[in-house]
C-alpha cells in the first residue's frame, strides 16, 4: 500500500471532498523517507539560488527506496507536493529526485530527455 490513510481522509474521499493539506499530510506521514528527500533537496535549492537541486544517494535499504519510488511514481502525490512547496518535481532512475524552480523549464526540460536518462545510468542501478 503506498499510503496509510486516516479513517476521516478515507471518509472525506468517499464523499468527494479532499483537503490538500490533509493529503500532503498523509504523504509525509506515510512515506517519510521520500517527503525527507525531497524537503531536504528544497531546503538545498533554497540555500544555493540555482535552478534545481537533485538527490544523487542511494536511499539506504529497500523499505526507504520503496518509499521513494511510491511518492514519485503517482501523479496525484507529485502533483500535490508541487503545489505544496511550489516547485516541480522530476525523477530518474531509483533514486535521483530533482526539485526545480518555478520558470527553471529550460534546466526541466533537460533533466527529462532521454539523453539525460542515458547519461545517467550505471551498471549498479540496473536493478535499483
Amino acid at each position: 500500500m503506498s499510503l496509510t490513510v486516516s479513517p476521516q481522509l478515507l471518509q472525506d474521499a468517499q464523499r468527494g471532498d479532499v483537503d490538500d493539506a490533509a493529503f500532503v499530510d498523509c504523504i509525509r506521514t506515510s512515506l517519510p523517507y521520500g517527503w525527507q528527500v525531497v524537503t531536504s533537496l528544497i531546503d538545498e535549492l533554497r540555500d544555493s539560488g540555482g535552478e534545481f537541486a537533485d538527490n544523487q544517494t542511494p536511499p539506504p535499504d529497500e523499505t526507504a527506496r520503496g518509499q521513494l519510488l511510491r511518492m514519485m511514481a503517482s501523479d496525484a502525490m507529485r502533483a500535490a507536493l508541487e503545489n505544496h512547496f511550489g516547485v516541480r518535481l522530476a525523477f530518474q532512475n531509483c533514486h535521483r529526485v530533482a526539485v526545480f524552480r518555478p520558470g527553471a523549464e529550460r534546466a526541466y526540460r533537460q533533466f527529462i530527455t532521454a539523453r539525460a536518462q542515458i547519461l545517467n545510468q550505471k551498471p549498479e542501478l540496473v536493478d535499483c
